[in-house]
């Protein structure tokens, strides 16, 4: 492996950590779910079934089979 070669290599590796980080702060600041404040609290964290068949706290489109229904 020639001296040129490492460098250029290690450069790519850098760029790929680099954009990396950059995307992945991206998507949690303007993609991720707002905390919520310490003093509301959820009624259930958990997917669940309500009561007309449709599921909730999931907002995925994809949904764990075998939920329990919601309080």
């Amino acid at each position: 492996m020639k001296l040129s070669e490492l460098t250029k290599g290690s450069s790519v590796m850098l760029a790929v950590i680099v954009a990396g980080y950059v995307s992945t702060s991206y998507v949690d600041q303007n993609f991720a779910e707002p905390k919520m404040s310490k003093r509301a609290e959820p009624a259930s964290t958990s997917a669940c079934v309500g009561s007309d068949g449709s599921w909730k706290n999931w907002p995925w489109p994809n949904v764990p089979a075998l939920s329990p229904k919601c309080k």
